[in-house]
């Protein structure tokens, strides 16, 4: 069997050939400059490689619209946050439709031009509220929204550039290599696991059950913008190395990162986290609880619910919904609620808060609960993190 075929039948390549990228960048220098936060940044870079295929560039009014009030594109493919690109105030009546505008990365410099096709004022209140389900501010992406212009442009990019290359390069596979690796490998069974932090015991235990059934896995860890509280994206790449190199197998096992800034959607971003790996050649991705979650915004079970919305038409990539795992004492190994008779006494079950306490005062936390190699990481990371705040 082949790979799957990307979300929308075509994996997009927004990305510029080399004989024009002189020419483009000579012109993005002269036209109006629009500059991205880091978010935006790696939007760019994952609609330029193929991940956000099929958009072509960032939404147009009538996409964005269509997101918020029915989850699909005005194509009728499933497609849950909106992807878009916001001019401030000051800007905002210099940048007309028709008109060809150049955006800067984080140095100030042209990474991509747009050609404007749509330029409109949102509804931040009503566009935080249909997309994380609340406008609370302590929300990450709530607050982002909130914050943000109220003016987006939308239309077409062509991409000058790849950005932050050299951090985690020899893992920055685009979905062409992806595929075509899976391809190599004779994999049509592929399993996606998304994560933003260390894999522990119960994500391991998750992979491997998934690993039983797949012909290989895509361990896709997301390294773009995320909440300075989470574990940094260097610490968490070490920790995947570590667990690869001595508890998995290696020929059945893919690493590469994933671009993308972390929403903290819960629901709709598992519906968004399957698309984007829909389209680096995952045929299924795993769903644990209250994927993507944050705080107590989403109920355990809805980012699983969430994909009973759409059929095969509108998303072919398949969930594996798996619920909370833990290593059971009786049992004497990991299990979840659907196998697991035992009460919570027997469980080894420690809350996110307790674990960084203890990698905080150097102690490593209970093997059934992480691998030693990986507290070890995290350990050092925590002493270097005192070291330089002291």
């Amino acid at each position: 069997m082949a790979v799957i075929t990307p979300h929308g039948g075509k994996l997009v390549n927004r990305m510029v050939e080399d004989r024009e990228r002189e020419a483009l960048a000579r012109e993005a220098r002269q036209l109006p400059a629009i500059p991205l936060d880091e978010w935006e940044v790696s939007d760019v870079e994952l609609i330029g490689i193929g991940g956000y295929s099929p958009l072509e560039g960032f939404m147009t009014r009538a996409e964005y619209e269509s997101v918020l009030e029915s989850m699909r594109l005005p194509n009728g493919l499933a497609w849950t946050i909106p992807v878009t690109v916001a001019v401030q105030p000051q800007q905002a009546d210099r940048v007309k439709t028709r008109q060809r505008v150049a955006l800067l990365d984080d140095q100030q410099q042209p990474v991509a031009i747009l050609n404007v096709t749509d330029r409109w004022r949102r509804d931040r209140q009503r566009e935080a509220q249909v997309v994380y389900g609340t406008v609370d501010p302590s929300h990450p992406g709530v607050a982002r929204t909130l914050s943000a212009s109220e003016t987006l442009i939308g239309g077409k990019i062509t991409v000058l550039h790849h950005t932050n290359q050299s951090e985690f390069a020899q893992y920055r596979l685009e979905p062409k290599q992806t595929r075509q690796l899976f391809e190599q490998r004779g994999w049509s069974f592929v399993v996606g696991f998304q994560t933003r932090n260390p894999v522990h015991r119960a994500h391991e235990y998750l992979i491997k059950t998934a690993l039983e059934m797949a012909d290989g896995l895509l361990l896709h860890p997301l390294v773009g913008q995320t909440r300075k509280e989470d574990i940094s994206a260097d610490v968490r790449m070490r920790c995947y190395e570590v667990l690869l190199d001595g508890y998995f197998p290696k020929d059945r096992v893919v690493l590469a990162v994933n671009p993308a800034a972390m929403r903290y959607g819960g629901p709709k971003e598992a519906i968004f986290h399957a698309i984007v790996r829909l389209n680096y050649g995952c045929s299924h991705f795993i769903v644990g609880r209250d994927h993507a979650g944050v705080g107590s915004f989403y109920g355990p079970l809805d980012a699983q619910q969430i994909f009973r919305r759409f059929d095969r038409t509108a998303l072919a990539i398949t969930p594996l919904c798996f619920d909370n795992s833990f290593f059971c004492k009786r049992c004497g190994g990991m299990a979840s609620e659907k196998t697991c008779p035992h009460p919570a006494s027997e469980r080894v079950n420690l809350s996110g808060t307790a674990v960084r306490q203890m990698l905080r005062d150097g102690q490593v936390p209970p093997p059934e609960f992480s691998r030693p190699e990986v507290a070890k990481v995290l350990i050092e990371a925590f002493r270097q993190q005192v070291g330089t705040a002291a």
